[in-house]
């Protein structure tokens, strides 16, 4: 059973930048595609990113497109999600999720695994 675990998060100023990780365990993950989803309070959860299973192909939400890159190290079953220029917006519980195929895009019922989620706080 695939079990996603992620960090990274915290308190950030307007502008800064935060590396969230999710290390995968259980399964290995380069045959899944993996999405990071964030939920604001009283909002629903949104697609961020996703990252095909090999780790080539890449699809970013028009939000977070330029400031936002995901990438996927197999060798070491983690997937990241490097966020710059970060925004007040950009607050939020942060997700990374699996499936198990070659691409999942950033729909949240194309994913049947998901972590716990790390807390990203962007204020001055």
């Amino acid at each position: 059973q695939l079990q996603l675990v992620e960090s990274g998060g915290g308190l950030v100023e307007p502008g800064g930048s935060l590396r969230l990780s999710c290390v995968a365990s259980g399964a290995v993950l380069y045959h899944y595609a993996i999405g990071w989803f964030r939920q604001a309070p009283g909002k629903e959860r949104e697609g961020v990113s996703c990252i095909s299973s090999p780790g080539g192909s890449t699809s970013y939400a028009e939000s977070v497109k330029g400031r936002f890159t995901a990438s996927k190290d197999n060798d070491n079953n983690t997937v990241y999600l490097e966020m710059n220029n970060l925004e007040i917006e950009d607050t939020a519980v942060y997700f990374c999720a699996a499936v198990n195929r070659g691409w999942g895009g950033l729909g949240v019922d194309q994913y049947n695994y998901w972590g716990q989620g790390t807390q990203v706080t962007v204020s001055s």
